[in-house]
């Protein structure tokens, strides 16, 4: 039998949560993180840092299913796949460490890439994150 009820009625709504997307920012991101980059987003294009926040991190992040652990090992994933995006990068190792993932674990994330993305991307994310975990050692000042 087919559904007649609009397709509107069929989908489940999205959640889009400004209060809690910043609630979920600051729990994922150190201050310092974010003042590198909404401040400066804000400028170019005004509204659009309320935007990502409020939409991914007030939204996406707040689904269900996956945890916050899981969700930094997809996007570690993803943005060494994709290439060419190091700053963001850098805040997800930064972030996976918040969320409870192990430099251990964080350092096999490449390794497991490499046969799936090529051993150049997954040596560029491993540069990276080597680099993150660095400056994430270093004592707060």
């Amino acid at each position: 039998m087919t559904n007649t009820s609009p397709l509107s009625e069929q989908l489940t709504p999205a959640r889009f949560d400004r209060e809690e997307g910043y609630r979920m920012l600051d729990q994922l991101q150190e201050e310092s993180t974010q003042l590198a980059t909404l401040p400066g987003l804000e400028q170019l294009v005004p509204g659009l840092a309320d935007w990502v926040v409020t939409a991914l991190f007030g939204g996406t992040y707040l689904r269900g299913n996956l945890s916050l652990r899981d969700r930094q090992l997809v996007n570690m994933a993803a943005l060494t796949a994709l290439g060419g995006v190091d700053p963001q990068l850098n805040g997800h190792v930064k972030t996976s460490l918040r969320v409870g993932l192990t430099r251990e674990e964080i350092l096999e994330v490449f390794a497991h890439l490499a046969p799936y993305i090529g051993v150049p991307k997954a040596l560029a994310g491993l540069r990276v994150a080597a680099t993150a975990l660095a400056e994430a050692e270093q004592p707060a000042q």
